[in-house]
């Protein structure tokens, strides 16, 4: 009776979770933070952090920051917006923050992507493209030549 209670609450958390999940892909322009995602789903800070990384490998903050890096990438790409513009347009408040952890996913500042990105998924498929755009988690960037040259 006590694994069947105990595996009851695990499938509970995950739904939970997949629900914070979700609001981060959705909301990662808007001001969060885990206390609010915490909130949202009635758990503490820490129980929450702790079971989103058992769940999905990273901590909730991070797998945010890595949502707004995606979309910055994008509209780096574009080319039509300051670095500073799609900082605070993906929903960062602090332009070296954004730009450290920019570098860290990416392996290149954001200007110097803004600069040479455009070129990275010309002529690809959007389902290939995607995923030749998409950050490196984690701080697992190659630190060694550029993805760019």
């Amino acid at each position: 009776m006590a694994n069947r209670s105990a595996g009851e609450q695990q499938l509970r958390d995950l739904t939970l979770l997949r629900r914070v999940r979700d609001r981060i892909d959705r909301d990662y322009a808007q001001p969060l933070d885990v206390e609010a995602l915490a909130r949202g789903v009635n758990m503490s800070a820490g129980h929450l952090s702790r079971e989103f990384r058992r769940a999905y490998g990273e901590p909730p903050y991070s797998y945010l920051m890595t949502r707004r890096i995606e979309r910055a990438m994008a509209l780096l790409r574009r080319g039509d917006l300051s670095v500073t513009d799609v900082c605070f347009a993906v929903g960062c408040s602090s332009l070296g923050t954004f730009s450290t952890r920019f570098t860290e996913l990416v392996g290149v500042a954001p200007g110097v992507y803004r600069r040479h990105g455009a070129g990275v998924t010309e002529g690809m498929p959007a389902c290939l493209a995607k995923q030749v755009a998409r950050p490196i988690r984690n701080r697992e960037a190659p630190a060694g030549p550029s993805r760019l040259a």
